[in-house]
């Protein structure tokens, strides 16, 4: 009788697979584990509220997250409701809000520190609300486009892999559009969530819904 030569490597294979697949149940059962009520602020409002899963938020005045750029001044004092993360993540949630002040804003946010964070959503500027990300590496970026849906209703979808982040938003939560790929230095850990600010009044009342947190798809970019 011959001995099957491939048996081993079959074996190794399902070995592989069942750790993977091992590894992926664990990963899912850590982000059921979280809970929108076990989240922490930074910069924590005077008025907030948390009721069935429903965040709703008051900005206070002179709030924004930004650094240096063309303006030469330097903001950490927006609103976020975040926790921390040590792995990858996606991070999809309901945002609405009326916007109507320059530079009025809502969205998510990860932050690695002062110097270090993105974030992505809707904001006034120009008239209008536009849909918005800021990547800061000691220096803040800014990007902005026209909005095809309700500005006032919007989902937004947050994904971070390895040394990679991946914004999406939605006008219906179910077809996704990309706003931005870009690279995000590698952190022991991350403070991840729901961001609002208001640099030139307060009074933004901004509600987050929907909230959910999961293990990212294997193709963060293509898959809907």
């Amino acid at each position: 009788m011959r001995a099957n030569s491939s048996l081993p490597v079959k074996l190794l294979v399902c070995a592989f697979a069942l750790l993977q697949l091992i590894s992926a149940c664990q990963m899912s059962s850590k982000f059921e584990n979280i809970k929108f009520s076990s989240f922490k602020w930074l910069n924590e409002p005077s008025q907030w509220s948390l009721t069935n899963d429903v965040l709703e938020v008051r900005t206070e005045n002179k709030t924004d997250f930004w650094q240096g750029t063309w303006y030469n001044f330097y903001f950490n004092s927006g609103h976020v409701y975040g926790v921390e993360l040590k792995e990858d993540f996606t991070l999809e949630i309901l945002i609405e809000a009326d916007f109507e002040t320059l530079y009025d804003q809502a969205g998510l946010m990860i932050y690695v520190d002062e110097k270090h964070w993105l974030k992505a959503g809707m904001e006034y500027n120009d008239g209008q609300s536009m849909i918005s990300s800021v990547l800061t590496n000691e220096n803040s970026d800014w990007g902005t486009g026209v909005y095809p849906g309700n500005p006032k209703k919007f989902w937004l979808r947050l994904t971070k892999v390895g040394a990679v982040v991946c914004v999406k938003y939605s006008v219906d939560g179910i077809t996704w559009t990309l706003l931005r790929l870009g690279p995000f230095p590698i952190a022991e850990k991350y403070f991840v969530g729901p961001m609002c600010c208001t640099p030139q009044r307060e009074g933004l009342t901004a509600k987050f819904s929907g909230l959910t947190l999961r293990q990212p798809d294997e193709d963060i970019l293509h898959s809907n």
